[in-house]
């Protein structure tokens, strides 16, 4: 959580406006980092102006944001001085009142006043149920008043205090329990029970032959002083309480307060290159009144003094127990008094969330429409649209009138028609056509998620009995042993292969080796526009090779802030910085077996898997001389470099630690069996089985948790899975070989290279539309069945060579997600985005013509060399 937001979760309500301002500083910041790198003789906008006349013209940054600094410390400073004359006021009288208490209870058992107190109110309550109506009666407000059945009004505090008063039972599961006098944990409804028993007991003759106690004896001879002891110990506890959360709130108000001092200074060091915090912190902060040891030291002193009045007067002495219950009032009291201000934070952190909904796809497809998100924060009932028939009025929810339900009704009647329209020869044939239609328009349309179109697959192959028993290639599997089959082709070592990749990205991210590599990288870019986007773009596809293609453009886009905040909002650079960076990301979607789900599914239908060595040596010349490419294409048409002052990236000073270089070191030995793995195919047997080292070491260390596990793209996964059974039942239905045979037969005279200009072309322009990963599950296994039927079979190469353009189709901004993200940048002033469609149809539409052309030239003869 940001601190500007842990604040104000954190802060009393009442004090809110006493607190560091930490997001007006934060403003400040930004404010002169933009003075700071203006360049000499740069023109300033208006706004720049009225910044530099209300910052003091010409003062020396430090200097401004000292005086600013010092001007909280000063706010700070008073507030907390004023507060804490208050409490520690309270509580001189609080200690004084508290020794007048012990001192006229020194000889009392305060247990038997306590008891005959609670007998006297038991017998109260009994006879209010005798009497009709009762006038009130004046009772203490720390207990709950059972005479006072009309226009009783409770608070919480009424309620928590009513349970001090009342004693409590012996307990009978053995569990430990307050020795506290004035505790008790019994309903209202129990005592008005017991009341009756109590009454018999008070005239029973075995109490009346009891031993009179002094507490009785006083009461028999002043009536009255009981009661008044009774409430005098009420009144005391309820005063201990109050004044020890506010002692604990001093004390949070500190500590909040000093740490608000600390990241202001380290955070204008970091963005403005400067080292104050050091100096300002021991120079200024911690002499302070406030931040002086001896203060807390004092606090905390106040504070044993309230648990040790607390422990005489309510716990007989136990100091422990007496600190247990002072913090679960604690705790009450910040949940009660908070509520408020916390579930309006909790609001504006889910709308924040809520905006970016509609973009936030896990998969690498197109962006869903607002329409369809349910945003549970932003309504609470579905909506419904009221229709009139002849029979009457009736509701219905309105997404039964919206396109998308039209749509899943039309896919729903092909579906039904493609299963009794005689295409195919062979039932088992006619109903997997249906299905693979079905699910390729469920899964181009989106009209609903696409993983749950995944889970669709294994129900319809059972259901409609398509696949076919491997031993007898005629006989169609009964459902029982479709069903083995069809799980058994979800999980392979290929599920493994993404999850360990999901596993070293899930690392790399956590503990920032990822982000020290960029920034140290991004550092050495220097300030000229042409080696700050191609360096952007470099860091973008290695990033996107580790941590996937999702994650990577994220992560880039958040390094290049500060470059972003001191340029031009219509800044040219801008534009060609976020474009290159999502262009570099799609491209470096193909680097390597793990960077997006279409390379998992390519690997599933290669055979035998090529090494990742192999993969390297055919997709990285591929992918770097797309990117120099597109590079060249950005500078000719932005001209990035046209009046542009770019503020270079500073690299993290903090050094690694023994964490990091161990996630390194499992990183790269991973990696390295990978690359071997066909070598090492006796002792791993595949790439799937050596994804466990990661998974095993990360976890089992507890470098990463089950949190982070629970974080993975599942969808991602659970859409892999079902292509991967998707396909096994296309193959075991006859079904793919069939349509395979009959589009060798068109492509018969065309050479290979023909074929896979062919192949390319068609899976550029069906990912351009849709998800990469689902026009790789839809297209891949044809081509390789294609592949494999030719004169001269070469299935690997088409399967790769389709696999590398997937990552090439770049030319919408729904075309991959590191172009979703692209296109919702925003300039923060403004909320004005960066790029439009119109920056996508012009540079991305060439961007992949480009990739489209070396991977049918250079991608081919790597592909040839390497000889698949």
């Amino acid at each position: 959580m940001k601190f500007s937001h842990s604040i104000q979760f954190n802060a009393v309500p009442d004090w809110s406006s006493h607190y560091i301002a930490y997001s007006n500083l934060k403003k400040l910041i930004y404010t002169l980092e933009k003075q700071i790198n203006r360049q000499p003789g740069e023109a300033q906008t208006q706004e720049d102006e009225e910044n530099t006349a209300l910052l003091g013209g010409s003062l020396d940054p430090d200097t401004i944001f000292k005086r600013m600094l010092d001007s909280e410390l000063d706010k700070v400073c008073s507030f907390y001085r004023l507060k804490e004359l208050e409490i520690f006021g309270e509580l001189d009288h609080l200690l004084k009142d508290a020794e007048n208490y012990k001192a006229e209870t020194r000889d009392l058992d305060m247990d038997a006043v306590v008891e005959t107190e609670n007998r006297r109110k038991a017998q109260r309550s009994s006879s209010i149920f005798n009497v009709p109506f009762r006038r009130k009666r004046r009772t203490s407000t720390m207990s709950i008043s059972f005479e006072e059945p009309e226009g009783f009004d409770s608070d919480s505090d009424a309620e928590d205090n009513a349970a001090m008063i009342k004693k409590k039972k012996p307990s009978t599961t053995g569990r430990p329990r307050s020795k506290s006098a004035w505790d008790g944990e019994a309903s209202a409804h129990s005592a008005m029970a017991d009341s009756r028993d109590d009454l018999r007991s008070l005239d029973s003759p075995t109490f009346l032959r009891r031993k009179p106690s002094l507490a009785m004896e006083m009461e028999a001879s002043e009536p009255g002083q009981l009661s008044a002891l009774y409430d005098s110990g009420i009144n005391l506890k309820k005063r201990t309480i109050s004044l020890y959360v506010s002692l604990c709130e001093l004390k949070s108000f500190i500590q909040l307060n000093q740490t608000g001092f600390k990241k202001a200074a380290k955070k204008y060091d970091k963005v403005c290159n400067r080292d104050i915090r050091k100096d300002y912190m021991e120079k200024s902060v911690n002499p302070s009144y406030p931040f002086q040891e001896k203060t807390m030291v004092h606090l905390d002193e106040n504070i044993a003094k309230i648990e040790k009045i607390y422990a005489d007067v309510v716990t007989k002495g136990d100091q422990a127990m007496a600190r247990r219950e002072l913090r679960l009032h604690l705790r009450e009291h910040v949940v009660w008094e908070r509520n408020t201000v916390w579930r309006e934070m909790i609001g504006i952190e889910r709308k924040a969330q809520a905006a970016n909904f509609g973009i936030r796809q896990t998969l690498l497809g197109g962006v869903q429409d607002p329409s369809k998100a349910r945003l549970q924060g932003d309504r609470e009932a579905i909506e419904t649209k009221e229709f009139v028939t002849p029979v009457g009025r009736y509701r219905c929810p309105k997404w039964l009138f919206s396109g998308t339900f039209f749509a899943l009704v039309g896919i729903l009647a092909i579906f039904l028609a493609l299963l009794y329209v005689p295409i195919m020869k062979k039932p088992e044939q006619q109903n997997c056509l249906a299905m693979l239609v079905f699910v390729s328009l469920l899964w181009a349309t989106e009209v609903i998620p696409l993983f749950v179109t995944s889970l669709l697959i294994p129900f319809l192959v059972v259901v409609l009995r398509i696949m076919r028993s491997d031993d007898k290639p005629h006989q169609r599997l009964d459902s029982k042993a479709a069903t083995k089959a069809v799980f058994a082709a979800m999980w392979t070592p290929v599920i493994m292969l993404l999850l360990g990749g999901f596993t070293i990205a899930a690392a790399l991210s956590k503990y920032h080796i990822a982000k020290m590599m960029a920034t140290f990288v991004l550092s050495k870019a220097g300030t000229k526009a042409r080696n700050v986007l191609i360096t952007n773009m470099f860091v973008g596809m290695f990033l996107s090779m580790w941590i996937s293609n999702v994650a990577a453009p994220v992560l880039c886009f958040s390094i290049i802030q500060p470059m972003l905040r001191n340029l031009p909002s219509d800044s040219n650079m801008s534009k060609a910085l976020i474009l290159g960076i999502a262009l570099a990301s799609n491209i470096g979607g193909a680097a390597s077996p793990i960077a997006s789900p279409q390379n998992i599914i390519a690997l599933q239908n290669m055979k035998p898997a090529p090494s990742w060595g192999v993969w390297f040596f055919i997709a990285l010349p591929v992918c770097i001389l797309s990117i120099v490419l597109i590079w060249l294409l950005l500078l000719v048409t932005f001209k990035p470099g046209k009046g542009t002052t770019i503020v270079p990236i500073r690299p993290m000073k903090d050094s690694l630690n023994g964490v990091q270089y161990f996630i390194i070191f499992v990183t790269l030995v991973t990696i390295v069996l990978w690359c071997t793995s066909h070598q090492l195919e006796s002792v791993f047997g595949d790439m799937g089985v050596i994804a466990i080292i990661p998974l095993v070491l990360f976890f089992g260390t507890g470098i990463l948790t089950k949190e982070d596990f629970n974080n993975f793209l599942w969808t991602i996964i659970i859409l892999a899975a079902g292509g991967l059974s998707l396909g096994r039942a296309v193959s075991s239905s006859g079904l793919l070989h069939t349509i395979a045979r009959s589009i060798t037969e068109q492509v018969d005279n065309l050479s290979i290279y023909g074929v896979l200009v062919v192949f390319a072309a068609l899976v550029l322009v069906v990912a351009t539309f849709i998800s990469h990963t689902v026009a790789a599950l839809i297209i891949l296994p044809l081509v390789q069945q294609v592949g494999q039927g030719m004169k001269e079979p070469h299935p690997n190469l088409l399967v790769m060579g389709a696999a590398l353009m997937c990552s090439a189709a770049m030319g919408l901004p729904t075309s991959g997600f590191p172009n979703m993200t692209a296109i919702m940048m925003e300039v923060p002033e403004t909320g004005v985005r960066y790029l439009r469609v119109k920056h996508f149809l012009t540079r991305g539409v060439p961007a992949s013509i480009i990739t489209f052309a070396i991977v049918i030239t250079v991608g081919y003869g790597l592909m040839m060399a390497a000889g698949l």
